[in-house]
């Protein structure tokens, strides 16, 4: 599992600034569309919230790390 995150977050680090702000902002957009469905109906696999938060969060990470430079 930890080579499948190494290459996600090599994938981030090639998109642009526009391109990992928008895919920042289409991530966010379907956790909330997912948590509302679970609050409706659970859905099938509740542990796919959680992956997508941790995506989110990699995904914050690398435009922080921008941002400082690093």
């Amino acid at each position: 599992m930890a080579k499948q995150t190494i290459a996600k977050v090599d994938d981030y680090r090639t998109l642009e600034n526009d391109a990992l702000n928008d895919k920042i902002s289409e991530e966010e957009m379907r956790l909330k569309k997912t948590k509302f469905s679970h609050a409706v109906n659970p859905i099938e696999n509740p542990l796919s919230i959680k992956t997508l938060r941790r995506e989110i969060a990699r995904l914050k990470t690398e435009k922080r790390k921008r941002e400082l430079g690093l």
